[in-house]
């Protein structure tokens, strides 16, 4: 089974579905970080020692398993050699979408 039927599946159940598409805006984060460390060619270990901090921290950023402040954030970016600005969106405007 592909990741893709798998999804299928779940979603049947709304309530499932609802919850991923909750979600959506931790994931599209955490894509994010993983894309700008992949593209600098570092490892949690590099920025980690770019940001003076341990490599689980980095790890737990990069897993979610953190709540990130906003500078916190930036720095990570900025490690990578990339600057993050941050979009926001009337929810009623995109419902429709």
């Amino acid at each position: 089974m592909t990741i893709q039927n798998l999804k299928k599946r779940a979603f049947e159940n709304p309530d499932v579905e609802s919850e991923y598409n909750s979600l959506e805006t931790e994931f599209v984060l955490i894509d994010t970080l993983l894309t700008m460390r992949s593209k600098a060619g570092l490892t949690q270990e590099q920025i980690a020692k770019k940001l003076g901090t341990q490599k689980s921290n980095i790890s737990r950023l990069e897993r979610g398993a953190s709540n990130p402040g906003w500078k916190t954030l930036q720095n990570y970016a900025n490690a990578c050699g990339f600057d993050i600005s941050m979009k926001v969106k009337n929810r009623k405007l995109h419902a429709s979408e």
